[in-house]
């Protein structure tokens, strides 16, 4: 954990603390801290919020669906928990999916499977070593990093049952080695994260070491490692156009990198830093027709947004996004939509309005009682609106999936919800406005995070 978020968080409770009571449609959660009734120093008040106080809509008497809390012209969003499932073998760490498949990684050596649409867990992979910091799907390979800094490769299938099987672990040991020692290419931190290039088939590895490998899946060997940062290395994202590898990093740094052309070894080429603040999640949002976006999720709550120039591909700020209050821990991007999950226990949905960088918040899905540590998404298409299925994983154990649908037409979802929502409007007022300034934090967590424990 670093000093800043550290000091933030400090600020945000003060010397003087006042209760807080959690509001009515929130009194299922059954821990409540003291809040102090003050602006976070460390947000500057130069730079104004991105969405304004919101009136949050408590959820249809006739319908399990919730209305977006945030009103925007277009779209509307109607959200839904569809499942959340408690773990007791330590906090998720990492979320993949992959055809009906969701695999979490914790700091048990177990990792679970849970099969779509019951989200019952069918199987789970059993490992030599925990801490699984990273999951990646493709195709029919999983990809794992755990605790002992290597990379377990696995086959997978799912065609009736549920079958896998070990195929690899990374750096693979030489058979030239007659005891075990560390393999010279071998990260020397925790592996924080994947990301695989599907035309060359080339896995990347960040770690806490500072260091970005490249592995060539085909003959598990490495075939480049390099210092990327000069700071623990938290996310890699990479361009599936045109192959390039973005990193980011503790020391406030995102940097651009290129394979050199008929080399294995990789150059430079542009660093991005807008702010000092520790960058934790990176997304990308691109296609072949499109523009393409960057956002950098920092632990000062902002993301920051970063579009690509048409005629000199370089990277400029476009912008923030500000709503969260504390770290933004992790990012996903799905067309114009993203997902940020955050240390002040919350899920934000955003989206992008069309030709420019200009993102509306359109929800915020709230239920955990911890920092949300990781997410995942995937797409579900439906006739009249755009589904997603999101996955959240928190420091407070849980796992936790959600229904989202985007509505193209405002009428479609007034239609379901006016009646209740314009008579709960008014007497929500108070109650929405305490509940998105004052978040509900475990208080286990929030002695630890005071305590300056790593809990990331």
């Amino acid at each position: 954990m670093d000093l800043y978020s550290k000091k933030s968080l400090e600020s945000f409770f003060g010397e003087e603390q006042n209760p807080m009571q959690s509001p009515a449609h929130h009194l299922s959660i059954i821990a409540h801290q003291q809040m102090a009734d003050q602006r976070d120093p460390q947000l500057s008040p130069e730079r104004p919020s991105s969405t304004s106080v919101v009136h949050v809509s408590p959820p249809s008497p006739v319908s399990p669906w919730t209305l977006s809390p945030l009103r925007t012209p277009s779209p509307s969003l109607l959200y839904q928990c569809i499942a959340s499932l408690h773990r007791h073998e330590g906090n998720i760490f990492s979320i993949a999916v992959f055809k009906g498949i969701v695999f979490t990684g914790s700091e048990s050596s177990r990792i679970r499977v849970w099969r779509q649409p019951e989200y019952v867990e069918r199987e789970y992979l059993k490992t030599n070593s925990g801490e699984v910091r990273a999951i990646l799907a493709y195709g029919n390979m999983l990809f794992t990093a755990h605790r002992d800094h290597k990379i377990r490769v696995w086959n997978v299938s799912v065609s009736e049952s549920f079958r896998s099987k070990k195929v690899a672990t990374l750096p693979r040991r030489s058979p030239f080695l007659l005891f075990p020692r560390t393999n010279s290419q071998q990260h020397k931190g925790c592996i924080s994260c994947l990301a695989y290039y599907h035309a060359e088939g080339l896995l990347y590895t960040g770690s806490w070491d500072k260091m970005v490998k490249a592995w060539r899946v085909s003959d598990r060997r490495c075939i480049d490692s390099f210092q990327a940062h000069e700071d623990n290395v938290n996310a890699i994202v990479i361009n599936q156009e045109d192959g390039c590898v973005f990193t980011c990093s503790s020391d406030g740094s995102i940097k651009i990198w290129r394979r050199v052309f008929g080399e294995s070894s990789h150059t430079l080429t542009m660093t991005l830093r807008f702010q000092p603040s520790p960058i934790n999640a990176l997304a990308l949002s691109c296609s072949p027709t499109a523009d393409c976006f960057l956002y950098s999720g920092s632990s000062d709550g902002f993301i920051n947004v970063w579009e690509k120039e048409g005629i000199s591909g370089r990277f400029s700020h476009g912008g923030y996004l500000h709503g969260h209050r504390f770290a933004v821990l992790c990012l996903v991007a799905i067309d114009k939509l993203v997902f940020s999950g955050s240390e002040d226990t919350t899920i934000r949905v955003w989206r992008r309005e069309e030709g420019c960088c200009f993102h509306a918040c359109l929800a915020i899905l709230d239920g955990h009682r911890g920092p949300v540590r990781c997410l995942a998404a995937c797409l579900e298409m439906e006739k009249v609106v755009m589904g997603f299925l999101v996955y959240s994983a928190s420091l407070d154990r849980t796992f936790k999936v959600w229904r989202v649908k985007v509505f193209q037409n405002d009428t479609k979802v007034m239609s379901m919800e006016e009646d209740t929502a314009d008579k709960y409007d008014h007497k929500t007022k108070h109650s929405a406005m305490e509940y998105e300034m004052f978040p509900v934090l475990s208080p286990s967590w929030v002695e630890k995070k005071l305590q300056g424990s790593h809990l990331y």
